[in-house]
């Protein structure tokens, strides 16, 4: 609903309970101690209203409605894009949202439906699995090695222009790879978007450590010093305990974990 329509039923709910719920600001709105309270049951009610609405409509034979996803750039832009026609011949009631990014995505918050992250979410009213785990390697296009020293050594590296991300503006302290990598390298370019990371790379800007999943699909990319640079990191698949019942989701969470499964090979050097 539109900010008007949420404000004035806010201010409704205030005036029925005779409590000051808000704390309203130019920054946003912040629950009060009263608020805070009467949080749990709102929850409760959202549960049970949610159960309601999929024993009614929602069953396994009629997946209907929408679904957002919240994934890093890499993984929804490169893996679950391409795939995603696949879901929706399946299921032709169903809609998907797919928000490929470097953010944190909050279920609580309802940001997403479903969340991958590179990193474990932390214990809440979550149902957190792991997806796999997948191979990272250094890599480069022809145009810049043939324009740069041989690497011939770890060594060496530090001589090197790289691609990475903004350190400053990392949200996952997994993907700081240059610290691991070359900590004394120099950046000709730096990109809080992986893909734009990717493209500069293909672009000859330096070296960059990218997921094998994503650089095995780019001819123009050669990995280097293969048996130095190896890094390992992990994708986690996150649900909300509220939603995790519905069927639309359950059929986009079987999807993905099939999908991936499927292609397990990809996210591996050897």
């Amino acid at each position: 609903m539109d900010h008007t329509t949420l404000s004035r039923r806010l201010a409704a709910l205030e005036h029925a309970l005779k409590a000051k719920l808000f704390e309203r600001s130019p920054s946003g709105y912040t629950l009060t101690e009263q608020g805070l309270k009467l949080l749990p049951s709102a929850e409760e009610m959202e549960r049970l209203a949610l159960s309601a609405q999929e024993r009614v409509g929602g069953t396994a034979a009629s997946v209907a409605g929408t679904v957002r996803i919240g994934s890093p750039e890499g993984f929804g832009s490169y893996f679950l894009a391409p795939r995603i026609a696949h879901l929706k011949d399946r299921f032709p009631q169903l809609g998907v949202q797919l928000v490929a990014a470097s953010a944190v995505f909050s279920l609580a918050k309802r940001d997403a439906d479903i969340v991958i992250s590179v990193s474990r979410p932390p214990a809440g009213r979550l149902l957190v699995s792991k997806l796999i785990d997948y191979d990272l390697g250094l890599y480069a296009a022809r145009s810049y090695l043939d324009k740069h020293p041989p690497l011939s050594g770890t060594e060496a590296l530090s001589s090197h222009r790289f691609v990475s991300y903004i350190g400053d503006l990392l949200t996952f302290p997994e993907l700081d790879f240059l610290q691991h990598v070359a900590p004394e390298g120099a950046t000709s370019l730096e990109s809080s978007n992986l893909v734009a990371q990717l493209r500069a790379t293909l672009a000859g800007a330096g070296l960059c450590v990218l997921p094998a999943f994503l650089a095995r699909e780019e001819s123009g990319l050669s990995r280097v010093m293969a048996q130095e640079v190896s890094l390992t990191r992990s994708l986690w698949l996150s649900v909300h305990q509220d939603l995790s019942e519905l069927a639309r989701v359950k059929a986009v969470v079987r999807f993905i974990k099939a999908e991936v499964e499927a292609a397990k090979a990809a996210f591996k050097f050897s």
